[in-house]
C-alpha cells in the first residue's frame, strides 16, 4: 500500500511541476523525483528555475522528533502524509493530529510545527507555493 502511496505522490509532484508553468511564458520542464531521503529534509523541487516558485520536499522525522518552529510567509504549505502519525502545531491553535494516508493544509503567515507522536517514522512530502495576493 505504501507502494502505491508512493507512486501516486511521484505523479502528483510531476503534475504540480508541470501545471505551475500554464499560461506563462517561462517554460519550467517536467521533473520526476524518486521519493528517497537517508533522514531529514531531502528537497524534490528547488523553486526557480525548476518552477515558477513552488518548493518542495521529502520529510523522514523520527519518533517523537519534530521539525522545529517556522513560518509559511507569503506561501502556503500542503503535507502529504504517507507514512505514520503526528501532529501539525499552530502557534495559537489547538494542536491538530493526523494518521497516514491524508493531507494537512498550512494557510500563508503562520508559524508552526510538525511533530512525530507515533512509534514509527512520520513520512511525510511537503509542496509550498506563493499564496496568491
Amino acid at each position: 500500500m505504501r507502494l502505491r502511496y508512493l507512486r501516486y505522490l511521484r505523479v502528483v509532484v510531476v503534475f504540480l511541476a508541470a501545471s505551475s508553468t500554464l499560461g506563462q511564458n517561462a517554460s519550467p520542464k517536467p521533473v520526476v523525483s524518486p521519493l528517497s531521503c537517508a533522514g531529514g529534509d531531502c528537497p524534490i523541487l528547488r523553486g526557480v528555475p525548476e518552477s515558477k516558485g513552488m518548493r518542495s520536499g521529502f520529510v523522514r522525522l523520527p519518533s517523537g522528533a519534530s521539525v522545529g518552529w517556522h513560518s509559511t510567509e507569503r506561501n502556503e504549505e500542503q503535507l502529504v502524509v504517507l507514512h505514520g502519525r503526528g501532529e501539525a502545531l499552530v502557534e495559537g491553535q489547538a494542536a491538530t493530529p493526523f494518521q497516514a494516508p491524508c493531507a494537512v493544509y498550512i494557510s500563508p503567515a503562520t508559524r508552526h510545527n510538525v511533530s512525530n507522536t507515533g512509534t514509527e517514522m512520520l513520512e511525510y512530502v511537503y509542496v509550498v507555493a506563493p499564496a496568491s495576493p
